[in-house]
């Protein structure tokens, strides 16, 4: 019996989708561009994110060795320069290396009469966190044979405090997009209900519980929010792959890296259905909690 109650509560929850076709519309529409708004902004976030990590992988700091010491002597700094905090690699670069370097960097023969013992060996260095890139300087400095370490610190400093207003700008947009989804998402719903005020009156003094009432309410508010969920999630991955598509032929695509869909595509898909049946629930739930007050 109490099973053939809850089909018939399950039936009765998916015909109120169709009784009330516009209003069910009108909440899969609110829900889905409520969730393609906060997608496209946090997949943004995301891929500023890693363009900002890229960047500071580029940011070195250069370790120069003493010109005393051999080419074997000088790799052998390698360890000691590894086990400084936040030094994250060590690449050695040989003398010959270095001029190298310099003779592809310009198109003139500057270096051509120049022999390679001017350079000096060097490693050229990764941090792990360039906020801490003038300590590390500092400790790199007191390693046994290094001469002098280079570092861009007016360079680290303004690259911090960019990734820093990037990632609080993200986080308060993020969550002010949240609030004003759920907001519009939940009252959407309740306007749905609000035509059903007269059918929940009768139903309760028939004898009928809230819970028997309610259920319907919240298998329709379920059903709304997993399908807009899920179309959500379709047109945020044609958009998403539309845009990559676009970026990729243009000459950004050298200096833009785009985070791959099928990275992110179940974390995205999770986050859509949760947050599409989360609050088609919670509007399926608090939309008639003062009609059943009769």
């Amino acid at each position: 019996m109490r099973l053939n109650r809850f089909f018939y509560l399950l039936g009765q929850g998916v015909k109120n989708i169709f009784t009330h076709g516009f209003m069910s519309f009108a909440s899969v529409t609110i829900i889905i561009a409520c969730l393609l708004i906060m997608g496209c902004f946090s997949l943004l976030t995301m891929n500023i994110d890693t363009m900002i990590d890229e960047m500071q992988n580029q940011n070195k700091v250069i370790a120069y060795v003493d010109e005393t010491l051999s080419e074997d002597e000088a790799r052998a700094l390698e360890d000691k320069i590894l086990a400084v905090d936040n030094v994250e690699s060590a690449e050695f670069v040989t003398r010959e290396e270095a001029m190298d370097n310099f003779e592809s960097d310009y198109d003139d023969n500057v270096f051509e009469n120049i022999d390679p013992t001017v350079f000096r060996h060097r490693f050229v260095i990764t941090l792990s966190d360039i906020s801490l890139m003038k300590q590390t300087q500092a400790e790199l400095r007191k390693v046994d044979s290094i001469a002098s370490v280079t570092a861009h610190l007016d360079y680290a400093k303004k690259f911090v405090t960019f990734r820093n207003i990037v990632s609080v700008v993200s986080v308060v947009l993020v969550v002010i997009l949240i609030v004003v989804s759920l907001f519009i998402m939940t009252n959407t719903i309740k306007l749905a209900t609000f035509g059903r005020k007269e059918e929940i009156a009768i139903m309760k003094m028939v004898g009928a519980t809230n819970a028997f009432i309610r259920l319907p309410f919240v298998i329709e508010g379920l059903v709304l929010g997993a399908l807009g969920g899920g179309i959500a999630y379709l047109l945020m991955w044609g958009l998403y792959e539309l845009l990559t598509e676009r970026v990729m032929t243009t000459m950004a695509s050298g200096i833009i890296t785009i985070i791959p869909f099928y990275t992110v595509a179940l974390p995205v898909l999770c986050v859509f259905l949760g947050v599409g049946i989360l609050v088609g629930v919670i509007g399926g739930t608090t939309a008639i909690r003062n009609y059943l007050k009769v």
